[in-house]
Parts: C-alpha cells; sequence; structure tokens
C-alpha cells in the first residue's frame, strides 16, 4: 500500500515536472524555459528577478512568473510549438508589437515566430505551450471557422476568457502539488489530452480575427529599435563598443527618433538600454569564466568601462552583487 506524499515534500513534488524558483539572473530565466529558444536581459535593478513556476509534461508546458525587475525577452518559436499566454493588463508590457493593456487579451504564438517581448516589473505571465498540429485538428472539430487557416503570426485574441486561461493554470499547478509523490505513476499522456481540453474549451471562444497592423508610430518605433538592437549585439558579440552616434549613423534615424522609439520600446533612452546591454554581458561572460584565470577589469574593459569605479558601482546597482562576486559563483 502506498503512503501519501509528507507535507512539505517539495524537493519530490512531481518527480522533477514541477519547479519553483526565485530567479536571480536572467541567463536562469530563460534556461528554465528550454522548449524555446530564448535570451533574457535585466532592464531594471534588484537582485530578485522574478518567481517562476514549470510544469514541464513532454510536449506540454505551462510557465507563470511574477516578474519583480523590467526583462526583455528575444527568441523564436521552433517548428510544431505554439504558445497561448496572458499578461495582467498594464500599459507598459509590449509582446513583440503589440500591447497588453485590454483585461480581456490572450495572445496566440505559432510556430517559427520571432517575438521580443519587453516584460516591466510588478506583471504577471503565464502561458502553456504545446503541440500545434494536435492544437489545430482539436480547434477545427470545435470552430472550423476560426481556425480553418493556420495563423502565421502573433495573433491577440479578444475573449472573455482570460479568467478561465488563469483559472486552468492555476488549477494544473495546484492538482500537481496536491499529486506529489503519487506523480510518477500518473499516466502522463491523460494529463496532456486533460490539458489540451482546457486550452482548446478558452481558445475557441475567443474572437480569432485578422490582425490589425500596429498604430504607425508603435510600427516604426518598433522597427528601428529592432535594427538598433541587431547593430548593438552584432558589434559586442565581435568586442566592438558601439554608441549612441554609431546606431544612428548606421541605421539612419536622428537622435530625437531613436529617443523616442526606445521610450516606446522598453520605457529607456537608448544610452540607458545601451549601457544596460553591455551590463548584461558582462554579467553573462564574468559567469562563463574561470574565476582562477579571469578578471573583473579585463571583461569590463572589453565591453567599454574604463571608468572602473564607476562601472562596479553601476553593476552593483543593478544586480545587486559585486562584479567580483558574479565571477566567484
Amino acid at each position: 500500500m502506498l503512503s501519501g506524499p509528507r507535507t512539505g515534500d517539495s524537493v519530490v513534488l512531481a518527480a522533477k515536472a514541477l519547479r519553483s524558483t526565485v530567479i536571480e539572473d536572467a541567463s536562469v530565466q530563460a534556461a528554465m524555459q528550454p522548449w524555446i529558444e530564448m535570451e533574457c536581459y535585466q532592464l531594471s535593478t534588484g537582485k530578485q528577478l522574478a518567481r517562476m513556476e514549470t510544469l514541464d509534461l513532454g510536449s506540454q508546458q505551462i510557465v507563470r512568473e511574477s516578474q519583480a525587475t523590467s526583462v526583455q525577452k528575444l527568441g523564436v518559436t521552433p517548428a510544431n510549438l505554439c504558445t497561448l499566454s496572458y499578461c495582467t493588463p498594464t500599459p507598459n508590457f509590449r509582446f513583440s508589437e503589440i500591447g497588453a493593456s485590454e483585461t480581456d487579451s490572450l495572445f496566440f504564438m505559432p510556430e517559427h515566430t520571432e517575438f521580443d517581448i519587453y516584460v516591466p516589473a510588478g506583471a504577471q505571465t503565464a502561458y502553456v505551450s504545446f503541440d500545434q498540429d494536435e492544437f489545430l485538428k482539436g480547434a477545427r472539430a470545435l470552430n472550423p471557422e476560426q481556425w480553418e487557416r493556420t495563423p502565421e503570426q502573433l495573433q491577440q485574441l479578444q475573449t472573455a476568457q482570460q479568467a478561465a486561461l488563469k483559472g486552468a493554470i492555476n488549477h494544473w499547478f495546484s492538482m500537481t502539488r496536491e499529486l506529489g509523490a503519487y506523480m510518477p505513476a500518473v499516466d502522463k499522456g491523460l494529463m496532456r489530452r486533460l490539458l489540451l481540453e482546457n486550452i482548446l474549451q478558452v481558445a475557441t471562444t475567443a474572437n480569432l480575427t485578422e490582425s490589425q497592423p500596429p498604430p504607425v508610430e508603435r510600427a516604426r518605433a518598433f522597427h528601428i529599435c529592432r535594427m538598433a538592437r541587431t547593430f548593438v549585439e552584432d558589434s559586442l558579440a565581435v568586442d566592438a563598443v558601439p554608441t549612441v552616434t554609431d546606431i544612428c549613423r548606421t541605421i539612419g534615424v536622428s537622435e530625437r527618433a531613436l529617443q523616442y522609439a526606445f521610450r516606446a520600446y522598453v520605457d529607456l533612452s537608448p544610452v540607458a538600454y545601451l549601457r544596460l546591454c553591455r551590463l548584461n554581458h558582462v554579467r553573462v561572460t564574468l559567469r562563463a569564466l574561470d574565476p582562477c584565470t579571469a578578471t573583473v577589469t579585463s571583461v569590463a574593459m572589453r565591453f567599454g568601462f574604463l571608468h572602473l569605479g564607476r562601472f562596479a558601482q553601476d553593476y552593483r546597482q543593478l544586480f545587486d552583487e559585486s562584479p567580483s562576486v558574479t565571477l566567484a559563483c
């Protein structure tokens, strides 16, 4: 006869399918979602970035995040993986070119979709990822008119079902915790079928229409900043330190236009964003190096931080730890 799981037995809980973690490094926030190619950058100060919960059922995953600092997520969905997500209403949240000020908005992201997400501090987000072919078969059976064509880009769904999706996600986390030590004996195929049915009931009641183009000004701002970010990343990859002048000259915009665009993009000035990009690159590099052979000074100078006192101060303010501590970890 099986004995029940002990109270607080969180280590064996769900046999590694369920994880709950306080995130203190943006690279960890990305690494906890290996089913999607993703990079994550910290854009506001704080030691704790987020509290993150994941439930991995193999071909399906649920992710729930409470963001303590602002972050930017960039990546692309792989073949045959799609997601359904929501964000608590906030005027600053941006899912690629789409905002999330609408209370009842959901986001459907199909396979092979490049995304650029800005999540401000205080926002709560959640998504379910699943097999796109299986989803579309079910969606077309339930609502053939809405899902006859396969969406080829990010869709904002207007629906009264956001609360239902949030409730379903909460239910799955709660149920998995209750299963505890029994989880290894549970039929994962059954769990996936039931979860997919939950998602289908939400998605097929939504008003899925042709995506409306974003306002011209927002679309232009997004385009400018994506070009600027590509230039910055390409420069840092070859140990070149880009400046705002370099960006304006390369992509052909004025500094005023760049200022406006970045305010809409990540609610930061270009100078502040560029400095945060460089600090994030320093952090990633320090974490990857051997503290016995590497020095903080060499890494800082590599990314253009020549005033070492100010660099150390800015680094500590952003990440709430000194660069030497990062290198030693």
